[in-house]
């Protein structure tokens, strides 16, 4: 029976923590080189997480696991693959869920 606990225990571990990864999905037109949040409207980005990803970026319709993320509000500092940078503001981040950014999303954009 303490083997079966113990099982058990080690299964809602491993749920649990999977459960809080955060994954980003690339909805926009091209392939992302850079991402980096911010807690919405403080402007205080963090690191690149497309550092992440196994070849440093995250193409088009491609998820990106997101690790040790808090949940909130926060705006986006996305730049592309062509050089194109852009804002998204006020993303709800939510624990184990998926944040998307479309090209309708994209804000203050430059090149």
């Amino acid at each position: 029976m303490k083997y079966l606990s113990a099982g058990l225990m080690c299964l809602f571990v491993v749920s649990a923590s999977a459960a809080e990864t955060i994954r980003f999905w690339n909805l926009a037109s091209e392939t992302v080189t850079s991402i980096r949040l911010a807690r919405s409207g403080t402007g205080d980005f963090g690191t690149d997480l497309a550092k992440i990803d196994a070849d440093g970026e995250v193409d088009h319709d491609e998820r990106l696991a997101i690790k040790n993320l808090s949940p909130g509000l926060y705006d986006a500092s996305i730049t592309f693959k062509s050089g194109r940078a852009c804002l998204v503001n006020k993303i709800n981040i939510e624990a184990g869920s998926i944040f998307s950014v479309e090209e309708k999303d994209l804000v203050s954009c430059r090149k």
